[in-house]
């Protein structure tokens, strides 16, 4: 499952792994949203096979299993990490490296 978590994750610039019930996740979407980056939102809740890729992303490092973030095909991490590099000012320049902002 690790395997398709990882060709999930490199289909866009920007990959969320979210749930539609997690608050969280829908504040790491709003605000790539707000950045004008369209990821590629992967709703597990939704998917037939979400539980096996929840419990993938756990195993890969990501405690809570959403949100998770992938730039660049690389796991980032969950809200925390996306918040701190947010307040650090590194994200955007991340998201521009990756392909995922022009501006």
């Amino acid at each position: 499952m690790e395997r398709a978590v990882a060709r999930l994750a490199s289909e866009r610039p920007v990959v969320i792994f979210s749930k539609t019930s997690c608050c969280m996740c829908h504040t790491i979407k709003t605000l790539f949203s707000d950045f004008g980056v369209n990821p590629a939102v992967h709703e597990l809740d939704e998917m037939p096979r979400g539980r096996e890729i929840e419990q993938a992303l756990s195993r890969l490092g990501s405690n809570p299993s959403v949100p998770t973030v992938f730039i660049g095909g690389e796991r980032v991490g969950g809200a925390n990490e996306i918040m701190t590099l947010h307040l650090n000012r590194s994200l955007i320049p991340m998201l521009k490296r990756a392909g995922a902002l022009w501006v």
